[in-house]
């Protein structure tokens, strides 16, 4: 059965900037912000939560149904999910540009970031009720405000299993907004600086948004993860990068691992493992969608990694 990715395509244009904001940004001086980086590096990418997580989902050897909003600008990403043999059933093409986010990053893997959200704050327009065929599992990340909240009421009613992401919209919800979504999922995954946000919203500990849920999972980046369930704390140990060029789309990569995973019914710390796997290798290519792994390249990572094969793999390693 298919995947539903719930979430944003987007147009990424990344800047690397070849120093340190901590040394341009003063503490003291944050109230008069204005500030001027030199970015010698530039490149445009395709990105966006739904189609980063889509295009490692593939090379998985998952169906992924990716729903979105886009606007009309978007051929040469539809092009690129064509040669990807992504299906693009429920992507909706409306008016006006597809979502448009401005990165810069500093030495240190700072990022800021500026998002134009375009077509996908018209989300709200595709429903989940026009999915002709069956879900194993979901996901809702970050996207415009009124499709994240109706897509999580939406699976819920259908009974589908989903992941709630909230990722760079958290801050777009407030603590009774994020209450009802977390009450409506399945899974909750946010990164370490995301958590803490999410529990000062809706004044919950991690381990109360975790009873609520069939498992929280945290995301540490080169601390690897923690996944709390059923009363259990799983700690994921990161998996050493061969080389750190760019962070964006990493916990995309680890979201399509921690799908896969329980698509197949893995056990917590195997899914972990492959998730964090996933967001290494991401890391060590700039661009959410330019990693390359086959069959036989992963299985090999992930033993090298773990000490232990990499169980069940959907399709035979080559």
């Amino acid at each position: 059965m298919a995947v539903l990715i719930c979430g944003s395509m987007a147009y990424d244009t990344i800047m690397v900037f070849p120093g340190y904001f901590k040394q341009h940004i003063l503490p003291e001086q944050i109230h008069i912000l204005s500030v001027s980086f030199l970015v010698p590096e530039m490149r445009r990418e395709l990105g966006g939560c739904a189609g980063n997580i889509a295009y490692t989902l593939k090379m998985l050897g998952s169906e992924p149904l990716i729903m979105a909003t886009v606007g009309q600008d978007f051929g040469p990403y539809a092009a690129a999910l064509d040669r990807q043999q992504i299906r693009r059933d429920y992507i909706q093409v409306q008016d006006g540009f597809t979502a448009q986010c401005f990165i810069t990053t500093d030495l240190d893997d700072n990022q800021i970031t500026a998002f134009h959200p375009g077509a996908m704050n018209g989300s709200h327009l595709n429903t989940v009720c026009t999915v002709a065929e069956p879900i194993e599992i979901a996901i809702v990340s970050p996207d415009g405000k009124s499709g994240m909240q109706q897509h999580c009421e939406q699976l819920a009613a259908a009974n589908i299993p989903f992941i709630f992401d909230p990722g760079q919209g958290l801050p777009m919800f407030n603590g009774d907004e994020l209450k009802a979504m977390l009450a409506l999922a399945s899974y909750v995954t946010v990164n370490d600086y995301e958590a803490e946000m999410l529990c000062a919203r809706t004044g919950l500990s991690l381990l109360e948004i975790a009873a609520q849920v069939r498992a929280l999972i945290v995301t540490l980046g080169a601390q690897g993860a923690k996944i709390y369930t059923a009363g259990i704390c799983h700690a994921i140990p990161a998996v050493p990068a061969r080389a750190i060029l760019d962070p964006t789309g990493c916990g995309d990569a680890f979201r399509a691992g921690l799908l896969h995973g329980l698509s197949l019914g893995w056990d917590w710390p195997r899914i972990g493992r492959l998730a964090c796997l996933l967001g290494s290798l991401k890391v060590a290519q700039q661009g959410g969608q330019n990693h390359h792994f086959t069959a036989r390249q992963l299985a090999e990572k992930y033993q090298a990694a773990f000490a232990e094969p990499l169980p069940d793999f959907l399709y035979e390693v080559q």
